[in-house]
């Protein structure tokens, strides 16, 4: 057998798994060409070849792994090709990576394979200002019009074989089934369901994007009945694409292509209108995390905007229209104008809010618009879009006329009910009384009192246990349950259930005394209108040094020491939970550099010191919690404080003031 020059040593018997009646491997003498691994019955001159594998830029290798040898005692290599595929065994390890790294060398040495779409889509975009060329080119071409026939084949190149981690199989197979989704859009009495499987898998398998788009420009050109439901049924998913995802520069010039030469050949009709519509769209679209949600689907399917409500902290609320590229940005600017709102004294954000979890900043409502795609995940009702104080740089010039006064009553108010403000139990009863009067008036019987936990911060049940109700010990059950261990347990269970019943009723005895604390003092602010409510209620908080900070639950490494970092508009400052005095205070002036060193920590250094503090995330559904930790928001927050703070001594210092410190 003629050997090529450079490949002797990759001549060798090697078993290959033969697929028939069971699964059985096989000895063969395999041969390694510059253009295929080719198989013999023999190593002797004139063995029958008894199979080839073509190698082209579109095969893979599949490299060994410690999984296989450990199932049979060998070490595989997978190739993939065309037609076929070959897994094959060594007893070695290094005689299996030879043999890899041998293959990808000559299958990186091909030229890129270009498909019939390829090539065609390259003819037209060179002809593009000939239209009777192009005409020509469609016609001859029917791989580039609407059919009702299947795909056997991707549009586009892709590696055989190449699988991903997320549950998929190879990408030329998830293309050919992507068109049958495609198909199934004109019968299908929901699409919204399809659509968004077609757009999860276009997220999670990014290579198909290109050649899903290219699917629906096939789609949606020379449909035999183009005004009917079931073929816009393509036009809707395509504008589901556009505000979801981009395709590639070749492609994309290709789909802008034929959006305007459909708006061409049929002015004023429905295909016009989504043309027109995913056109804007292309200019706008960035790529996002999450796909669209179903009432977003909706709305894109028929052009139309969401009526989205912001809350305020508050009762307060306003309602606007958003579209699939609304930024943050811009809803901040509708309503900063709407409530004649000035913004030199205050930082303003939108949150996406739970009462279960964590507020979390956004800086898009592409966040917001996607986040119920998995029902059974997140209830869509337990979240709200809120418009908050978000950093406050100077407490003492806003005005009380204002909205951002109102706006620092009820971030104020926030803080204590999560008992974020250190008071004394007093206090905390006046803030309490204060809040009632401000929200009901004079005490009255008949007036609705809100919950306690709406008015003081809760009791954990930790410290009521302390003062009173020991902690309970559980008794493990296992295998030796028997009647002795059996009678343990139910003892163990039995003075359990008792003790939390001690236990509720302590908390139940503990908040009916607060709360009647709570209405004796409320009793006595008769005559006090709402303002002086508010106004006596910000007296006692700003008693606390932190007031006008915004606190960060973390530790310094030792679990057992929670402390809160607050970030105000001259000082960063470290608290113990529950104690006024700061233990460490770090003014803007001494910090030298600050930064994330990883996820969850954040690290400030101020002259030779340094502070690293770990922050404790609340886990979040799907992909939110990757871009939204606490960490970053409070690094963006501080960056941010810190520049504006720059700003404001820069324009003091100007006038007259003193200049901001070098560091």
């Amino acid at each position: 057998i003629s050997k090529p020059s450079g490949l002797w040593e990759y001549n060798r018997w090697l078993l290959r798994e033969v697929r028939g009646n069971w699964i059985k491997q096989r000895r063969y003498w395999f041969v390694l060409s510059q253009d295929s691994l080719d198989y013999y019955s023999g190593p002797e001159k004139g063995a029958r070849r008894l199979g080839t594998l073509v190698l082209t830029n579109l095969c893979s290798v599949i490299w060994p792994d410690k999984q296989t040898y450990k199932e049979t005692g060998y070490w595989s290599i997978t190739v993939y090709g065309r037609k076929h595929c070959y897994r094959l065994y060594t007893k070695h390890f290094n005689e299996a990576v030879h043999w890899a790294c041998a293959i990808q060398k000559i299958i990186d040495t091909k030229a890129p394979v270009e498909t019939p779409t390829q090539l065609l889509i390259r003819d037209i975009e060179e002809n593009k200002f000939h239209p009777e060329v192009v005409e020509h080119i469609y016609q001859h071409n029917p791989i580039l019009k609407y059919t009702q026939g299947p795909l056997y084949a991707p549009l586009l190149p892709f590696p055989y074989g190449s699988l991903d981690g997320k549950g998929y199989g190879s990408v030329r197979e998830e293309a050919v089934k992507l068109f049958n989704c495609l198909q199934q859009l004109e019968s299908a009495r929901e699409p919204i369901p399809i659509i968004q499987g077609v757009l999860q898998t276009c997220l999670d398998l990014r290579p198909l994007r290109d050649e899903v788009y290219c699917q629906l420009v096939k789609q949606t050109s020379y449909t035999p009945a183009p005004s009917t439901a079931a073929h816009l049924r393509y036009w809707q998913l395509l504008t589901c694409m556009s505000c979801t995802f981009l395709p590639g520069p070749t492609v994309l010039k290709y789909l802008r292509f034929h959006l305007k030469r459909i708006q061409s050949q049929s002015p004023e009709s429905e295909m016009d209108n989504y043309a027109s519509f995913i056109s804007e769209a292309l200019e706008k679209t960035k790529c996002r995390e999450c796909v669209p949600s179903w009432e977003e689907i909706q709305m894109l399917m028929s052009r139309q905007e969401m009526l989205c409500t912001v809350h305020y902290p508050g009762p307060g609320s306003c309602q606007l229209y958003i579209s699939s590229h609304t930024t943050a940005n811009e809803v901040w600017a509708h309503l900063s104008v709407f409530y004649f709102m000035a913004s030199d004294f205050s930082v303003f954000q939108l949150l996406m809010h739970s009462n279960l979890k964590l507020p979390i900043l956004i800086w898009s409502l592409v966040t917001l618009l996607s986040h119920d795609n998995h029902r059974n995940c997140i209830s869509p009702s337990s979240w709200k879009l809120c418009f908050k104080l978000y950093c406050l740089l100077d407490a003492d010039s806003i005005s009380v006329d204002s909205i951002e006064y109102l706006l620092l009553f009820e971030q104020c108010h926030e803080m204590v009910v999560r008992g974020q403000l250190p008071a004394c139990e007093e206090d905390l009863q006046a803030l309490a009384a204060l809040r009632l009067q401000c929200l009901m008036g004079d005490f009255s019987t008949h007036a609705p009192c809100p919950p306690l936990d709406e008015l003081f911060p809760a009791l954990p049940p930790c410290q009521v246990a302390a003062q009173g109700c020991p902690a309970t010990q559980l008794f493990p059950t296992g295998l030796l349950a028997g009647t002795l261990w059996s009678h343990t347990a139910t003892a163990a269970h039995k003075q359990k259930v008792e003790q939390d019943m001690r236990l509720r009723s302590r908390l139940k005895e503990e908040a009916a005394a607060v709360m009647g604390s709570i209405l004796e003092h409320w009793k006595g602010l008769a005559g006090y209108s709402r303002r002086d409510s508010i106004a006596a209620y910000l007296t006692i908080a700003r008693q606390w040094s932190g007031f006008g900070c915004t606190l960060y639950e973390s530790s310094t490494g030792s679990f057992s020491q929670k402390l809160w970092l607050g970030v105000a508009a001259t000082s960063v400052s470290l608290y113990r939970q529950g104690e006024a005095e700061a233990l460490e205070s770090f003014p803007y002036g001494q910090i030298c550099s600050y930064g994330i060193s990883d996820s969850n920590t954040f690290k400030i250094t101020a002259g030779d010191r340094d502070l690293a503090l770990l922050f404790f995330l609340q886990q979040l559904p799907n992909k939110i919690c990757q871009s939204d930790e606490i960490s970053t928001h409070m690094f963006f927050w501080l960056r941010g404080v810190c520049v504006l703070r720059i700003c404001q001594t820069s324009s003091s210092s100007a006038s007259g003031g003193s200049s901001f410190s070098s560091s």
